[in-house]
């Protein structure tokens, strides 16, 4: 019996979230494209892509966790190198987030964008350093990064759902009541 025999469950139930919330990022992406924004791309990689990416790691994982592996060695490389790839990415998406212009992030946004997902990756990483002397424990910290970054895929996409549906939304109607009324106000002058 390996370290990993009786992770199988967990990880088709953390997969398959993860899979489940891709699609719905896919369809929640479509149905606010229509809400044209000016820089929405600069947006997109500091807050949407990183969620799409850490569902996929969290997917990854869960396919890596779960095939056969005979000993934790070579698993426990590539979630190592995961972690260090996420490690690398959390940085990128700090300077896109400090550099993006379409919205100024509070502190919820740097702790949910940024410090988890790179203490997650930090877990991965220091998980597979440890895993051939403390297999239990580290496999453990694997599920422990895998939630997190599955908890914060999910506030980040419902921070995003809500932000366009509550103040993008408003913004805009206000904008075309504006409108309207100038509109209006120009017609009775032309009268």
């Amino acid at each position: 019996m390996t370290a990993l025999a009786g992770w199988e469950n967990f990880y088709v139930i953390v997969g398959s979230a993860a899979g489940a919330l891709i699609g719905l990022e896919f369809v929640v992406v479509t149905l606010i494209a229509d809400s044209p924004t000016l820089r929405v791309t600069e947006g997109f990689a500091a807050f949407a892509t990183p969620t799409i990416v850490h569902f996929g790691v969290v997917l990854l994982l869960s396919a890596v966790v779960s095939a056969p592996w005979h000993k934790i060695g070579t698993v426990s490389v590539v979630w190592g190198l995961v972690g260090l790839s996420g490690i690398v990415y959390a940085v990128i998406v700090s300077r896109r987030t400090r550099v993006q212009t379409i919205y100024q992030p509070v502190f919820e946004d740097w702790l949910f964008h940024v410090l988890f997902p790179f203490a997650a990756y930090a877990m991965l990483a220091g998980s597979a350093y440890v895993a051939h002397s403390h297999a239990r424990p580290a496999l453990f910290v694997v599920g422990a990064a895998t939630l997190l970054l599955l908890f914060v895929g999910i506030h980040n996409a419902w921070d995003a759902v809500t932000y366009h549906v509550l103040v993008k939304k408003r913004e805009q109607g206000e904008a075309e009541r504006r409108r309207d009324h100038n509109e209006s106000i120009g017609s009775k002058g032309a009268s």
